[in-house]
């Protein structure tokens, strides 16, 4: 008769434990069905899914089995499993499965609450709960300020977008970021990253800073907030913003360009992102001679922005050839997709403005950084309280994997 057994384990983890226990199955001729492992503070937590063969008795097996388990230290438990039940367990595994992750400066049992609660109103089983951040200590003062981040495993969801916003709602409430993925094949396999440039890359708008040196900043000011206000189109805008900058000197551009104040995590994100082969882009409806520079700086592989005309040394106030703007942002991330062979679905798209929703919502990853609250709603991530470093843990690198 086939014998299907849950067996338990809890204790001080040790070296060769798992290893001499499977030994002793491995003496029976045991088939494992399946097997789970979590150790917490030098505490082993180990579940072994067996099925005994049908010209065996699980009486030797569990007597070997708690006798090892006895001269251990270690304590251990049987629970039988029905043929239904295992086959009911099986047929699960074609539910949808999403990862979901939680981000913050600090991770509390309130917050844990509050998502675990999301998930139990949505009746979710979670199957793995994953610490992505480093252990913190709690004497060192800088531990304490690095980021923190629990990652969960959830299947049988029914309504990926009713869950997003419950679990959206709650970061807005307790000052926490979350994302929530399918937990599909493309999840693990991204190649492509596309950042927007100002106030994404960089923490300020460098038209604005443009505008400021040739003492132009009120009226470039009211000609974007028409643009916001959609009185005019953000072509329109730029080319009104960009001719009040007529006769600016070349060198007051490379000026600027040297004192652009980076976003807190980009070159931990980038030099990351570059050790494990990813493509990046910066697709920006800001200025190439900008973009150029912060390839430069830390090495994109792509740049597509706008051109200013420059002649003689100084600006004529003119854009050279077709503007990026939204539609256009999208458009590129698909050609430089389709160029280095990738599925649109293995691209990260990242962005702070409107004109950047086209490619987040293009991308298999649209990430809201910092973002306006329409954008921020509208994207399917967001990342408001960390840097943009914090983009690693979406796609599941741990502390520890960093450089």
């Amino acid at each position: 008769m086939r014998e299907i057994i849950l067996i338990t384990v809890s204790g001080e983890d040790k070296p060769g434990l798992t290893s001499s226990l499977t030994e002793i199955l491995a003496n029976y001729g045991v088939n494992i069905l399946d097997i789970g492992q979590a150790v917490i503070h030098s505490t082993l937590s180990l579940g072994i899914l067996i099925e005994v063969p049908s010209e065996s008795e699980s009486s030797p097996i569990l007597k070997d089995i708690i006798f090892h388990a006895y001269s251990q230290g270690i304590e251990i438990n049987f629970t039988p499993i029905t043929l239904q039940d295992y086959e009911n367990w099986v047929i699960l595994q074609g539910k949808s499965r999403y990862i979901v992750t939680v981000v913050g400066k600090k991770i509390t049992a309130d917050h844990i609450a509050k998502i675990t609660k999301i998930f139990a109103d949505h009746n979710l089983n979670i199957d793995n709960i994953n610490r992505l951040s480093g252990r913190m200590s709690l004497s060192h003062k800088y531990s304490s300020k690095r980021p923190k981040c629990i990652e969960f495993s959830v299947r049988d969801v029914v309504d990926s977008k009713a869950l997003r916003a419950e679990l959206l709602e709650a970061s807005n409430e307790f000052g926490f970021d979350i994302a929530v993925q399918e937990d599909n094949i493309y999840r693990h396999n991204y190649k492509i990253v596309a950042f927007d440039m100002d106030s994404t890359l960089i923490q300020t708008e460098v038209i604005v800073e443009l505008a400021k040196y040739a003492g132009v900043e009120e009226e470039v000011s009211k000609i974007t907030e028409s643009a916001m206000h959609g009185e005019i189109d953000f072509n329109e805008s730029l080319r009104k913003r960009v001719a009040l900058l007529k006769g600016i000197d070349e060198s007051a551009l490379a000026n600027i360009a040297r004192n652009l104040p980076l976003t807190d995590g980009v070159e931990k994100l980038i030099n990351n992102l570059k050790s494990v082969s990813f493509k990046t882009a910066i697709l920006s409806g800001g200025f190439t001679f900008f973009g150029d520079y912060l390839k430069k700086q830390l090495g994109f592989d792509y740049v597509y922005a706008n051109e200013l005309e420059i002649v003689d040394g100084k600006l004529t106030g003119r854009v050279l050839g077709e503007i990026v703007d939204g539609a256009k942002k999208a458009e590129l991330l698909k050609e430089i997709a389709d160029k280095e062979h990738v599925r649109l679905e293995q691209t990260i798209a990242v962005g702070d403005g409107a004109n950047d929703l086209p490619m987040l919502q293009s991308a298999g990853l649209g990430i809201a950084f910092h973002a306006k609250p329409l954008v921020r709603e509208t994207a399917e991530h967001a990342i408001s309280c960390l840097g943009l470093d914090a983009i690693l843990y979406l796609i599941g690198f741990r502390d520890k994997d960093t450089i």
